[in-house]
């Protein structure tokens, strides 16, 4: 998908790779450049592993709500179609 940086530098992400990544109005997003790829992502999650019986459980910082199976199955087929798309387009 392509868009435009205006004079102040600003980008506008696309409504459906805003929806994709979870970003509202607002979010605050992390800005990385590696080897001249811009990278804009949601900021890591904030919380810790613990050990439950004999599992490791994320335990997310008070107020931030916790992940749903819904929002694990989603992730899996997002990657799941970046992949496909990457094998499409004769990326690895």
């Amino acid at each position: 998908m392509r868009t435009t940086i205006d004079r102040a530098g600003r980008v506008v992400i696309p409504k459906e790779i805003r929806e994709r990544a979870g970003l509202k109005s607002g979010s605050e997003v992390e800005v990385r450049c590696t080897e001249g790829i811009v990278e804009i992502a949601p900021p890591a999650a904030k919380g810790r592993l613990v050990r439950e019986g004999s599992l490791l459980v994320w335990e997310p910082e008070p107020g931030v709500p916790p992940i749903t199976s819904d929002d694990v199955n989603k992730a899996i087929e997002d990657m799941w179609q970046e992949r496909e798309r990457e094998i499409l387009e004769g990326g690895h």
